[in-house]
Parts: structure tokens; C-alpha cells; sequence
């Protein structure tokens, strides 16, 4: 597993600009951190966080054609919202040119962008890590999601949710309907853990 991070690493640094290699490594380290605090498989972990953004380097709408061209099925929401789909041609990269054959890697890199109800451990690890890792900045309410993240990973995916849904109706874009089904699933969760229906 070491050589295969390693060459990873060199090939991915090669592929992807310097800003998104920087994240993908603070992503993998982070995973590795959140699967040491909830028992997660460490090696899983860094290999889904090193592979979550392999196919960033395309644009979106080679995305979409990358997509057709390896039958990959495209919902209506995602191709409203092309920004989420180098997740699911990541998730087939993942596959078909590094190798990858376990399905919790490929689920956990095919659902970091929107997430889903009833997420893996794995799954959950990548998506909070993907929006916390020290070189994100930008998000609203970091310092808080932060701190949940070792405390309570449901607590801290449903509040990620939150934000982004918040974030994008805000800003008048495509929600994606994942994402929302998502949202309810941790919320319903949240609202139970403080004793609401």
C-alpha cells in the first residue's frame, strides 16, 4: 500500500495544479486523522483522500463528455450542476486507470461533493475532510465545523450540509437533490440527538 500512495502521489502532482494537489494532501491527512479518532481503516482513509479530486483537472464540460463517452449514467442534477461530476468520473479514474477495486475507496470518492443519506464511515471521513482541511478559508462557520469534526462526524456532516445548501440557495444556484436528501437524513439525525422530532 506505501508504494501505491507514493506513486499516487507523484502522479497526481504531475496532473493536477499546484493549489489542488496542496488540497489533496491536506485531505488525505486530515482522513487519516478522523479515521484515527473513529476507528477508521488508515490506509482506506488516505487513499480515498488522495484519489477524492483526481479528476479536478478537467473542465466541466469535458467532464460531462468524459462521462457519455464511458456510459457513465448522468442524472438531470448532474448535469444542472457539472461542478459535482469530476466525483463521479473520479470515481471511474479511480477504477479503471489507478486500479482501485474496493468499493468503499470508490463510493467514498464518488459521494464527497454532495454526500448521501446513510453514509459509509469512509464516505463521511472524506466529505468532512474535503471541507475542512487547513487550506479551505473561505467556508462560513469553519472554526465550528472544525471543532465538531472530532467530536461528533454526523454533527459535523449535517452542519456542512446546512452551510452548503444555505450557500448555494443564497447564491441562487442548482442544489443538487442528493445533497438535500442528505441534508433531511442528517438533520433528522441532529434533531434527534437534541431530543426534537
Amino acid at each position: 500500500m506505501k508504494e501505491l500512495i507514493f506513486n499516487l502521489r507523484k502522479d497526481l502532482m504531475d496532473k493536477l495544479s499546484p493549489q489542488r494537489y496542496e488540497h489533496t494532501i491536506s485531505v488525505s491527512f486530515i482522513s487519516v486523522a478522523l479515521a484515527m479518532r473513529y476507528g477508521g481503516d488508515l490506509e482506506r482513509s488516505e487513499l480515498a483522500g488522495l484519489l477524492h479530486d483526481c479528476a479536478k483537472f478537467f473542465k466541466d464540460t469535458e467532464l460531462v463528455t468524459r462521462c457519455r463517452e464511458q456510459q457513465i449514467p448522468l442524472t438531470a442534477d448532474e448535469t444542472n450542476a457539472p461542478a459535482v461530476l469530476h466525483a463521479l468520473y473520479g470515481k471511474w479514474l479511480a477504477q479503471h486507470n489507478y486500479k482501485i477495486e474496493d468499493v468503499q475507496v470508490l463510493d467514498a470518492i464518488r459521494w464527497h461533493t454532495t454526500g448521501r443519506p446513510k453514509m459509509s464511515l469512509l464516505e463521511k471521513i472524506i466529505f468532512v475532510a474535503d471541507y475542512i482541511e487547513p487550506r479551505r478559508d473561505k467556508a462560513a462557520d469553519l472554526d465550528l465545523v472544525r471543532s465538531i469534526a472530532f467530536v461528533d462526524l454526523d454533527e459535523c456532516v449535517y452542519l456542512i450540509l446546512r452551510s452548503t445548501l444555505e450557500y448555494l440557495r443564497g447564491k441562487e444556484r442548482f442544489v443538487n437533490s442528493m445533497s438535500e436528501q442528505a441534508y433531511a437524513y442528517y438533520e433528522q439525525i441532529h434533531k434527534e440527538k437534541k431530543g426534537e422530532q
